[in-house]
């Protein structure tokens, strides 16, 4: 199922880029009419469409994306291995950022209803969400990078410090979704039947919360990050280009303004390839920690 979603999505990022008018070379006019066949003809996109996805599908058997139109010198292998260390590094600790600390609102506020806590946590989850990217990640720069001093606005040249801001302001929205999808999840949970006979049989309330509550409450959590940690993986193209990371988010607006029609496609099948495993990893989570999920209950 992975495999065919896969090739689905091959096939259909490479027809539908090319229904844009122009290409990679037509917006320079400085090239003659000339140069231009001669350099489509190099990268053979003087051949007809179903030839060119042929040509293409044989270089993904092989693991080969093709050469970048934008940077002549690299392929779409080199520049993907060359970013996506730095998006994993910053995807990584997003997620377990926001899964930490969006579980321990949601689970604070679920226990303390119409409380303070609750109160708090949902303000954390409105700003998260309502406060878009591109005005708190400036922000912060000022105020923790220019006014005190204390990270670098920008780079990876300043150690675990440049990594703060990047991974805080990528992992906020994600923290917003998560309290609230546990809060939500954890005040059902406690209303079911299975948790009131276990306080009536005298198990403590932690004891309740922790080992029986606790797994019908991250259910939809763990559904939620399969996604969501592709996208923030891969697709933090606003964060890495605010704080100038040399991740490979920031090529992916590039390469579609440009046309670099191998880059997009690398970019995105990258994408893809991870959405599939985190939602086959997801899965498998969910079916172990519940067997209605596991026997399609």
């Amino acid at each position: 199922m992975g495999a065919a979603t896969l090739g689905a999505l091959v096939l259909l990022t490479f027809f539908v880029i090319r229904l844009a008018p122009g290409g990679p070379f037509s917006g320079n006019r400085r090239i003659s009419p000339e140069i231009i066949a001669n350099i489509e003809r190099a990268y053979h996109l003087d051949e007809p469409i179903v030839m060119q996805f042929a040509r293409y599908v044989w270089g993904l058997v092989r693991l080969d994306f093709g050469p970048s139109t934008r940077f002549r010198d690299y392929d779409v292998g080199d520049i993907l291995a060359a970013g996506l260390p730095y998006s994993m590094v910053i995807g990584f600790w997003a997620m377990l950022l926001a899964t930490i600390v969006g579980v321990a609102l949601g689970i604070a506020g679920a226990l303390r209803r119409n409380g303070f806590t609750d109160y708090a946590a949902g303000i954390v989850g409105v700003t998260g969400i309502a406060v878009p990217l591109f005005v708190l990640a400036p922000l912060m720069q000022v105020f923790f990078a220019l006014r005190l001093d204390w990270f670098p606005v920008g780079g990876w040249n300043d150690g675990w410090r440049s990594v703060v801001l990047p991974v805080v302001a990528l992992a906020l929205p994600n923290i917003a979704y998560i309290s609230r999808l546990t809060r939500t999840a954890m005040v059902e949970t406690l209303r079911d039947n299975y948790i009131r006979t276990a306080r009536a049989k005298g198990i403590g309330p932690a004891r309740v919360v922790w080992h029986h509550a606790m797994t019908g409450a991250l259910l939809p959590v763990i559904a939620y990050l399969g996604p969501a940690t592709a996208a923030t993986i891969t697709g933090s193209i606003l964060i890495e280009t605010i704080f100038a990371l040399p991740g490979i988010g920031r090529h992916f607006v590039d390469a579609a303004l440009n046309r670099d029609y191998p880059l997009v496609m690398g970019i995105t099948i990258t994408y893809g390839g991870f959405l599939i495993v985190f939602n086959i990893v997801t899965d498998l989570i969910r079916g172990w920690l519940d067997p209605r999920v596991r026997d399609g209950g």
